[in-house]
This record gives C-alpha cells, structure tokens and sequence, in this order.
C-alpha cells in the first residue's frame, strides 16, 4: 500500500490519498469513497486533483487546471467505475461510459523526457487523464479482470486487483478497511462475551 501525504493550506499534513487497488484506474475511481453511505470525495480543487495524478506516479509535475479539469476527471472517473463494476460483475458497458473513458484515452498523453537526473514527465491536466483513461482500456481488457475484487468493508467500494494466494484478499488494504473491520469485530465479541457474563 502506499499512502500520500498531502499538505494542507495551513501546513497539516493530511494523509487521505491511498493508493491500494493495484492499477492507478482503479485507485483512480476510488477518489470518491464510501459510495453507498456518506460519499467522500477527494477532487475538491485542481489542486487536490493535480496532487493526486504526481503522488499516483503516472506524472511528474501537472500545469495548473481550472475547475472545469476538475469535472471533466469526475466524469472519467464515474465511467471508470462503472466499466470495472460491470467487467467485476460480468454484466456489459454502458455505452455512455464505454464512449467518456475511450474520447479521454484518444486524447494526447503526456510524453516522459530523459533529464541529466533521469526520466521526467510533465503533463496539462487533460494529459494526464489520458494517462489514467489508458490505464483503465488496458485494466479491462486485460488478464488481471479476473482478479478484480471490491473490498470486504460494507463502507468501502474500492475495487482492487487480489493477486494473493487463492485470491484470499478480503480488503482493499489492512491500513485502511482490515484493522478496522477486525477491531470493531473485536470490540463485538468482547461485549458479547461481557453481557453473556453478567446473565
């Protein structure tokens, strides 16, 4: 797992970007976490959105955006999302989404530059969606659709690629949904067993 830190305006340090889904497409989609309950979501300035295609490693550096950048990776991202949700559950594309995540692919991509101090990509916001559109075509249409899993947190909608022995992965990553789940599991059985006591 590999968790970002972001640095806020007033210097806090916020450490809510992860990077568990093993593919930046899924981890991507997940930018809007908690589907089903109270929705969470991570791209609430060029900025944060920018922040988060460097500290994906798919670029470098990121030209400033504009809000408009912001809406336009959101809806990438909803069709991303509902690309994997069907390929997981083996149900077809919505045509809708099919055509948003292949118009963002045939967009140019940000092209890397050898430096003095080694490989170096820069990249405009939409190049860089590009970059991550591409990575979702290659995700689903590729050997690892089979190994895609959502994670076991009822909270949690992260779809993550389970490459473990038996695919006997339960959660997008222990960090954040496992030790969670197993402590309030926990902290069940241990009031069980205090009531179960006190009869």
């Amino acid at each position: 797992m590999v968790r970002a830190a972001v640095t806020g305006q007033n210097g806090d340090v916020n450490l809510d970007h992860v990077f568990v889904c093993g593919n930046p497409a899924l981890d991507f989609a997940a930018t809007l976490g908690a589907r089903r309950s109270e929705r969470s979501e991570m791209f609430v300035t060029p900025d944060r959105l920018n922040a988060w295609y460097v500290e994906s490693g798919i670029v470098d550096a990121v030209s400033a955006g504009r809000e408009a950048d912001v809406e336009q990776a959101k809806t990438v991202r909803e069709a991303i999302y509902q690309l994997v949700t069907a390929r997981r559950l083996g149900e077809g594309y919505d045509a809708t989404a099919l055509t948003v995540v292949n118009k963002a692919a045939r967009r140019p991509a940000a092209v890397p530059q050898l430096t003095p101090a080694g490989r170096w990509t820069q990249a405009t916001p939409d190049e860089a969606l590009s970059l991550v559109a591409r990575h979702a075509v290659e995700l689903l249409s590729g050997p690892d659709v089979p190994l895609l899993k959502e994670c076991g947190n009822p909270e949690c909608t992260r779809v993550y690629i389970d490459r473990s022995r038996g695919m006997r992965r339960q959660w997008c990553g222990m960090d954040s949904c496992g030790n969670k789940i197993k402590a309030a599991a926990y902290r069940a059985r241990k009031k069980t067993a205090s009531v179960a006591a006190t009869d």
